[in-house]
């Protein structure tokens, strides 16, 4: 699919981040759009910014992508509002990070961040399948993550709600090449893996998984931060809660902010790859060295070397901290 002109695409997640900047673009080339993400008020500002590029159709739509009954809807409204009886372009892009650990973690929470990130993808197939059938041409893209290979944010640092999610999207993907091949071949399917992108999903995951922004954060969710930090080898015994909130706000705006791909430079290298047909698109530098390096030596990956082999090639750098060697 080298041209997206009079395509119709749906997009998850399309308030913020990269699935705001993958609207903007697919509506500059001149593709029909329809977007959902739990934000009026981002989706908002997302029309804006995508109606002062072009005039083409752009829909809006309140959908929490964890819930099938809620994409079967949002399904039935753009082929309406489209007046459409298919899509050709499906990206499942709606992510959240958080969930932390198995053993000692929040169940609700780990769910919850699982449940948008791969059941988010599954029920988006699912839902959109019938549309995506009724195309003469097809194309589904599926958000995976670094994390999808690599389900790690560094040592001493629990991550399996998260890269559990993401590891299942890369197996969906890649198993669903044949199942695509053999029973729909005008339909083919990538997996995105990014590495560090400029988005907000640090800031608006505690939204989504029904917390306070950081500086709203209780004594004892504070608490918890701390002990968590602590564990790290970071000297947070004796900072004040407020120093606490600050330092976790900092963090979620220096992940946007600081990053080495902007949120733009992601959704562009993600649409060239669906133009050359790649079923595997890493985005960012850093994505490509941590695959090279976990390819070099997978029985090394969950070492504490790999993060030092990563900051010795400039990635991943000041955003996570190690844990204290062990005596």
């Amino acid at each position: 699919m080298q041209d997206f002109a009079g395509k119709m695409a749906v997009v998850t997640g399309g308030g913020t981040g990269m699935g705001r900047e993958l609207v903007c673009q697919l509506i500059q080339a001149g593709a029909h759009v329809a977007m959902c993400d739990v934000s009026e008020a981002n989706m908002a500002q997302t029309q804006k910014l995508a109606n002062a590029q072009n005039d083409q159709r752009l829909t809006s739509h309140i959908c929490d992508v964890s819930s099938q009954t809620q994409l079967d809807n949002f399904r039935d409204e753009v082929l309406a509002q489209h007046d459409v009886a298919h899509i050709n372009l499906l990206f499942n892009n709606a992510g959240i990070g958080g969930g932390g650990g198995f053993v000692a973690g929040d169940q609700d929470e780990w769910e919850r961040t699982f449940a948008v990130c791969w059941y988010g993808v599954y029920y988006g197939c699912r839902s959109f399948m019938p549309a995506l059938l009724a195309s003469t041409e097809g194309h589904i893209i599926n958000t995976s993550s670094v994390n999808g290979f690599w389900a790690s944010v560094g040592p001493g640092v629990p991550h399996t709600a998260y890269a559990a999610a993401k590891f299942a999207v890369k197996g969906f993907t890649e198993a669903l090449m044949t199942d695509l091949e053999v029973n729909a071949p005008h339909i083919k399917c990538s997996v995105v893996m990014p590495g560090h992108i400029g988005t907000s999903i640090a800031i608006n995951t505690s939204q989504v998984l029904g917390k306070h922004g950081a500086m709203e954060l209780t004594a004892e969710e504070v608490d918890v931060v701390r002990q968590q930090l602590l564990a790290r080898g970071m000297p947070v015994g004796n900072v004040p809660d407020e120093h606490i909130r600050q330092m976790i706000q900092q963090r979620g705006e220096d992940f946007r902010d600081k990053a080495p791909t902007s949120a733009a430079q992601a959704s562009s290298i993600i649409l060239d790859g669906v133009k050359e047909g790649r079923w595997r698109i890493l985005v960012g530098e850093d994505a490509h060295v941590l695959d090279r390096l976990v390819r070099e030596a997978p029985e090394d990956a969950y070492d504490g070397s790999m993060m030092t082999k990563l900051q010795s090639l400039g990635h991943f750098g000041g955003l996570i901290q190690q844990a204290p060697d062990k005596p």
